[in-house]
């Protein structure tokens, strides 16, 4: 009997894997491991206009061999403010919930409701409460952990180049914000520069001005030498 419903499980985990990759989550990544179907992790992007924005969100799901009769335990890994890390987490959709489990539901009827659940604020077991300034401190930091995670950077590939990526701009963004506060002139040059660059044909109306008031000035210097000059020589 457990032999016919770990493969069950494995056939129905199988479709899913096929219908996700054919019709993603918004906001979610997701796959089995190699080694081990009842065993997935997903990456879930920060949407929009939320805490959560810029950030990448490494959890797992793990399936019981009686799936899909029953439901996975539910675990988020990066910290992210508004769950605990490697903790179960007791959701509708979750084993905390047997009694409400539909076996209709796919893997990704959970992953939507996970999404769901993590961009409110209801609390459950599991759940934490911080403000959205930690959330997005948290975010801005989720690229950096998760690269440290052999499973993530091994599943998610193409994710983890995006995060390298990221990382690599955020670096160039504070050595150029370093620059400016140690070399304030070489800043001052370049901003002058991109306002005649960026002014376009006031920016060379501006230069040519400047250009005639220096000739102007060089001009008046010379007559007032010639002046004084004059003015000695027949003292």
């Amino acid at each position: 009997m457990s032999k016919r419903m770990n493969t069950t499980a494995t056939a129905r985990l199988k479709q899913d894997y096929i219908r996700i990759m054919r019709d993603p989550v918004p906001y979610v990544t997701a796959a089995p491991l190699h080694s081990n179907i009842l065993e997935w992790h997903y990456v879930v992007r920060g949407p929009e206009g939320t805490p959560y924005e810029g950030g990448y969100y490494h959890g797992k799901l793990v399936f019981p061999r009686e799936f899909p009769f029953k439901p996975p335990s539910i675990y988020m890994i990066t910290p992210n403010g508004r769950f605990k890390c490697n903790t179960r987490l007791c959701l509708s959709i979750s084993d905390f919930h047997p009694d409400t489990w539909n076996p209709a539901w796919s893997v990704s009827t959970i992953l939507t409701g996970l999404l769901s659940f993590m961009v409110e604020k209801n609390p459950t077991l599991g759940s934490i409460e911080t403000s959205d300034y930690t959330k997005r401190q948290l975010a801005a930091q989720s690229a950096a952990y998760n690269l440290k995670n052999q499973i993530f950077t091994e599943l998610f590939p193409d994710i983890a180049q995006e995060a390298r990526e990221k990382l690599q701009r955020q670096e160039e963004e504070l050595k150029r914000s370093a620059d400016s506060r140690t070399n304030p002139l070489a800043i001052s040059q370049s901003t002058a520069q991109g306002v005649v660059v960026n002014n376009g044909d006031n920016g060379f109306v501006g230069s040519t001005l400047a250009n005639i008031m220096v000739i102007v000035g060089f001009a008046a210097f010379a007559y007032t030498v010639k002046y004084v000059l004059k003015t000695i020589a027949n003292g």
